[in-house]
């Protein structure tokens, strides 16, 4: 008998033997009432923090610095972590995996003691980090290059890769530990690997070639990605053949998909950045169930360990929001670090003590202005533009909606409200097939476009160009408010 085999017998035997069903994904662990023992995590891509909050009051507790923000870790001699990002958890929820792009590593944490177990440097710009369902292997996409780096869970040392596609996104397993599926940020093509032999067992065709995120369903029948360049979700089939299910239409900036059960059923949660809502949907015939609106650019998404909560990461409002799974309304909201990414919510992640030693208030993590951006002729937001504070500087996002598929744009700062005049250039993009893009810049922008001086002002635009993005063409939205 393999190991994938004794680890399925046990889940199965201690499911048998309790009233709690297959709740949290990925490893459909036993329903756990939500407690103070119980942690909420949120990475945060531009503070470089993993915010801690307590889901029982939903209060952030603080944060676990792991880097510092601009310019600091412009320094060749800096040495802590850069875009914090991806995020995943053993499943005795003694430890967490936490991915920095910008610094090539993945940092694991103590849950009890928010300190720093251990770092491990991997290849180029890893993605997400999630263990193996016996809790034995850390399963770490490696998407600036082609392969799966696979770690010691005991020692965080690389023991293994596994080649893939340009671009592996991320890697989810079946709750039996029998499967591996990763997705692909750069390729058509998601392929299905034998655990226990790492060999490929299928493969599914994605529609386009983005995906940030995959999740498999806590029955063991299904796996949903999302793909974040063309607005879609597809369902396959667990087992092989590991066919397609359904392609669902789900909107620009699909983002990320996870589930819960409630008396009335197993249900997908999707969170799409450009409508600034999340999607849930019936796992059983796929209908859409309702639009929950939740802040500016909902990302992660992660239920509770009894799946009576969802939990939203708002990159582009600094938050946390809290679903109540029995209507599927929204209850609450979690300031939080900067650009929140992955989330993660931890069942009895603190087994002794307080669980808050080592955490250090926000600070200028907790700083951000949020604008809105609208089509010519109307107040009705397309676009949203966070500016989060280093001190001095700014980085700038923009979730970008509401332009034309494959069409060259320029953000620009112009020098009145209606968007006349000679346009400055911050950050020149191209709208992908969903018609959204997100977008980046840094220096001192808040100051100009917030400024009380009226020669000083700027306002933020959004003006077409040309393939080159060297000529701009006209004004097609204009931020609104300030």
């Amino acid at each position: 008998m393999n190991r994938a085999q004794l680890f399925a017998g046990a889940v199965l035997a201690h499911i048998l033997s309790s009233s709690a069903t297959a709740q949290q994904a990925p490893w459909a662990a036993p329903d756990v009432p939500i407690s103070h023992a119980d942690r909420m995590y949120a990475s945060e891509q531009f503070s470089n923090t993993v915010s801690v909050s307590d889901p029982v009051d939903n209060r952030l507790l603080g944060v676990i610095r792991l880097g510092d923000p601009q310019p600091a870790n412009f320094s060749p001699l800096y040495r802590g972590q850069v875009l914090v990002h991806g995020l995943g958890f053993s499943p005795d929820g003694t430890t967490l995996a936490v991915v920095s792009v910008g610094s090539n590593a993945v940092t694991f944490i103590d849950t009890a003691t928010n300190t720093v177990r251990h770092t491990t440097y991997v290849g180029r710009s890893p993605h997400e980090a999630f263990y193996t369902p016996d809790g034995l292997e850390i399963w770490v996409t490696i998407r600036g290059e082609d392969y799966v780096a696979i770690l010691d869970a005991k020692s965080f040392t690389e023991k293994a890769r596994v080649k893939t596609a340009g671009g592996p996104g991320m890697a989810t397993f079946s709750p039996d530990g029998k499967y591996a599926y990763v997705c692909s940020s750069f390729n058509p093509v998601l392929t299905v690997y034998d655990v226990a032999s790492r060999q490929v067992a299928g493969t599914v065709v994605q529609p386009s070639p983005f995906c940030p995120n995959i999740a498999a369903s806590p029955d063991g029948r299904q796996v949903w990605f999302t793909l974040k360049d063309t607005g879609k979700t597809v369902v396959f089939s667990a087992v092989p053949p590991f066919a397609i299910l359904k392609v669902l239409e789900t909107g620009p900036i699909t983002n990320h998909v996870n589930f819960a059960r409630t008396p009335r059923g197993l249900f997908a949660y999707v969170t799409v950045g450009g409508l600034n809502e999340v999607k849930v949907f019936r796992t059983d015939d796929f209908s859409e169930v309702t639009t929950i609106a939740v802040g500016k650019l909902p990302h992660g998404v992660w239920p509770s360990g009894n799946g009576s909560r969802i939990y939203v990461g708002l990159e582009n409002d600094d938050a946390l929001a809290v679903i109540n799974t029995a209507n599927n309304e929204a209850i609450g909201r979690i300031p939080i670090g900067q650009a929140p990414q992955a989330i993660a919510y931890v069942p009895n992640a603190v087994r002794r003590g307080a669980g808050t030693a080592n955490l250090v208030p926000l600070a200028v993590a907790g700083n951000a202005t949020h604008l809105a951006l609208a089509g010519l002729g109307t107040r009705e937001a397309k676009s949203s533009i966070s500016l989060f504070d280093q001190g001095m500087i700014q980085i700038l996002q923009g979730a970008m909606t509401g332009l034309k598929p494959g069409r060259p744009y320029v953000l620009a700062l112009a020098r009145s409200a209606s968007g006349a005049g000679a346009l400055q250039p911050l950050a020149r993009f191209t709208a992908n097939p969903a018609g959204s893009a997100i977008v980046n810049a840094t220096g001192p922008i808040r100051q100009i476009v917030q400024s009380t001086v009226a020669s000083d002002r700027r306002w933020f635009v959004v003006a077409e160009a040309d393939a080159d993005a060297n000529t701009l063409g006209p004004v097609v939205q204009i931020q609104i408010g300030r």
